[in-house]
Order: structure tokens, then C-alpha cells, then sequence
């Protein structure tokens, strides 16, 4: 009896480290969420995962990808499936960037270094804020995988300059000005809990961080967290508390128009994405305005509430545009099926923002390297169910909208 009880029962070998037991459940960025919802102050978490208004754009750009259906082949020799492509004229091994995320020290102490290491090791695209708490330079001396630079547009060009100019200077590859931010969107759950950047201190704070010591005990051994590209500048450094909204809407220049691509290009000897397009008309302009890339984008519902989702108009997107103009789908990725449904329609590679937030709140960056790998992991087994062994195998005829009745054409 104990040799047949031994046969079918396998004892699980014990997790002793802390992380290595919170993660060992983990099946996909919903998990991570969960974790990282329940690992951080509620007033962090609820910066990471929040929305504009009522936030029904934050819920549709997720809700689109459930809404498209695939249509799989079988009998198609799926043995090899290589999900690799090329961006902006470079190889990648996944269709992903990773997208620019402000104040991501509020996460982490290391912030964006960590989700910068964990970029490099999976050798994709890794976007760095201008609103980020880590500088350019710290940033490019802890990774040598593809780095951009986005771009807020400042009142104080000659800072604007300043930063493109360390950009190139430390090999930043491309640069991504973010069009969609004239004045800072209502993000109602900041206002409702009085969040700040940094968080002021106060009794709701205290409790909050008593209840999530782990946290809060990084937080106050930590140096103090700036607005590190902007430390010294007259525009303001993030380094007393600031109201986001207030600061956005007082440093960041709304008068920024379509001439001014002109005076990027002056400025940049290198590709430009433009982030923020949400119609095909304006995707049109973008491309007579001589820029290599568009990520259409709503600002991950954060922004505008009723934006367009990204998902929707990709299709008349990539048909509005010439084909040397690459698109870049940004906006509720959660699943690598996603990302395969958005380049079925048009798009060469998908953006990720709250999806590697959710792994660096759950576990810093081995939770990024955890999302990254879950992403590329979900894509080769999509594929291989779909009949497709490549992405120049994707096309329109792979996905159904399954409240429209027929297949993209």
C-alpha cells in the first residue's frame, strides 16, 4: 500500500522564500493584479490601475479584445512558431514595448530600472517617461537592451531640448511624444483619495501604509523620489507634493499643434512615434507629417472617457496609412492572445503599461520578467492553436467581431 501511495502522490518540494510562495499560483496578468492590489496602499494601486471619469473607456479597451473571435486553421504544421518581428527597423523577438509610465518609483524603489533590466533581458523596447522618478542616464547604465524616450511636451523648450539632446547622447533609440495630454484628464479615484506625487503624509496615509508594512518600509528607506529628468529645472522637479493634474496642466504646453513636428525633427536625428492618435484622419496627418510610427492610443483610458478604443479603429487605421508607416496598438493588453488578435488587424506590435505595472507591484522585477514571459508564452500557443507559425502569417482572416456578424476584410 505505502509503495502504491508513493507512486501516485508527489509531495510539493516547500517554497521557503516569501515570493517564490506568492507567486507560485500565478496563471496571467489577472493574478499578478491580484497580488499587486493586495501588496500595495490602496492609493498606489489605485494610481497604477485607474481611469478617466467614470472609467468606460479604461473598461472597453479590454472588453474589445473579448468581443474579437478567432477563426483557427488545423492540420498546419505548427511545430515552429516564431513570433518575433521587426519595429522601426530593428529585430525584436516579441511584438511588444513596453510603454512609458510616470512616477513608477511610487511601485518599487528601483521603478523604471527594474522594469528597464527586465526589458533588456527579453530584449524588447523599454519607453522611458519624461515624468519618470529614474533619469535617462541611470536608466541606460543599467540596460543595454532597446531604449525610447517620450516625450511630454514642456512650456520650456530649451529643457525639451535639453532632454533630447541626453537622449541621444545615452543611445536612446527613439522618441515617443505623447499628443493626448493638452490638460491631465479627471482620474476620480486620485481625487477622491487626495493622491499626490509624492503622497503627502496624513492619517488615511498612516493607515494605509501600517496595513502594507512591506511597502511602506521600502518607501522610507528609499532616497527621496523627483521627477528625475527634471530635477533642477525651473518647470519643477516633482520634489514637494504636487497635485498631478495641477502640475501637468501648469508646465506642460496645450498649444502644441501639428507644426511643431517640424521642430522635433529638427531637434531628433532618429524615428519618431507619435502617441496618442485616435482616428484615422488624424493617423493620416501623422503620416503626411513624416513619422515612422503611430501607437494609437487613448492613454490607457486615463485621459479623455469615451476616447475611441484602439482596438476598434485599428483596422481603418492600417488601411488609412501607408505601409511604411508602422502602427503600434496600445490599450488593455492583458493576454498574448491579445496582442496576436491586434496584429490580425493591422498593427506590427502592441504597447503594455498597467499589465508589467501589476508584475512590478506583485513581485518588482521579477514580476515584470514574469508578465514579459507570460505575454510571449501565450502568443506561441495561440498561434500554433490558430494554424499561423508566424506573425506575417496574421492577417484579417484569423478574427471574427463577434457582435458585427462578419470577418475583418
Amino acid at each position: 500500500m505505502l509503495k502504491t501511495l508513493r507512486s501516485v502522490v508527489r509531495f510539493r518540494p516547500p517554497r521557503v522564500r516569501a515570493a517564490d510562495r506568492r507567486l507560485s499560483g500565478v496563471a496571467n496578468v489577472a493574478d499578478y493584479r491580484r497580488i499587486a492590489r493586495r501588496r500595495l496602499p490602496r492609493g498606489v494601486f489605485d494610481y497604477v490601475d485607474g481611469g478617466a471619469e467614470d472609467e468606460v473607456t479604461l473598461r472597453r479597451n479590454s472588453e474589445a479584445f473579448r468581443r474579437l473571435e478567432f477563426r483557427p486553421r488545423v492540420l498546419s504544421d505548427v511545430g515552429q512558431v516564431d513570433i518575433s518581428t521587426s519595429l522601426l527597423g530593428r529585430h525584436l523577438p516579441a511584438p511588444v514595448v513596453l510603454a512609458p509610465t510616470g512616477f513608477t518609483r511610487i511601485v518599487t524603489p528601483g521603478g523604471e530600472l527594474d522594469v528597464a533590466r527586465a526589458a533588456a533581458r527579453a530584449g524588447l523596447p523599454y519607453t522611458l517617461s519624461t515624468m519618470a522618478t529614474r533619469s535617462v542616464e541611470e536608466v541606460a547604465a543599467v540596460s543595454d537592451g532597446p531604449k525610447w524616450f517620450q516625450v511630454y511636451v514642456w512650456r520650456d523648450r530649451a529643457l525639451v531640448t535639453d532632454l533630447l539632446a541626453r537622449a541621444a547622447a545615452s543611445g536612446y533609440q527613439a522618441i515617443v511624444i505623447t499628443v493626448d495630454t493638452a490638460v491631465l484628464g479627471r482620474r476620480e479615484r486620485d481625487v477622491r483619495r487626495g493622491f499626490t506625487l509624492p503622497p503627502k503624509i496624513g492619517p488615511r496615509t498612516v493607515i494605509d501604509g501600517a496595513l502594507h508594512p512591506a511597502w511602506t518600509w521600502n518607501f522610507v528607506r528609499a532616497e527621496p523620489i523627483t521627477f528625475a529628468n527634471a530635477t533642477g529645472a525651473t518647470a519643477g522637479d516633482g520634489s514637494t507634493a504636487v497635485r498631478l493634474a495641477d502640475y501637468i496642466n501648469g508646465q506642460f504646453d496645450p498649444s502644441l499643434s501639428w507644426r511643431d513636428l517640424d521642430w522635433f525633427r529638427a531637434k531628433w536625428d532618429g524615428p519618431i512615434v507619435l502617441k496618442g492618435v485616435q482616428t484615422a484622419s488624424d493617423a493620416k496627418t501623422a503620416a503626411a507629417a513624416g513619422v515612422q510610427a503611430i501607437a494609437l492610443s487613448n492613454h490607457g483610458g486615463r485621459q479623455l472617457d469615451g476616447a475611441p478604443v484602439p482596438l476598434e479603429h485599428l483596422a481603418d487605421v492600417a488601411e488609412a496609412v501607408p505601409d511604411h508607416v508602422e502602427i503600434i496598438c496600445d490599450g488593455g493588453i492583458r493576454r498574448g492572445s491579445d496582442i496576436v488578435k491586434a496584429l490580425a488587424l493591422g498593427a506590427r506590435a502592441c504597447m503594455i503599461g498597467r499589465a508589467y505595472l501589476y508584475g512590478l507591484g506583485a513581485a518588482g522585477e521579477r514580476g515584470v520578467d514574469g508578465v514579459l514571459g507570460l505575454l510571449a508564452d501565450d502568443m506561441r500557443r495561440t498561434m500554433a492553436l490558430l494554424g499561423r507559425r508566424s506573425v506575417a502569417e496574421l492577417g484579417a482572416d484569423v478574427v471574427c467581431w463577434r457582435d458585427r456578424g462578419s470577418f475583418q476584410a
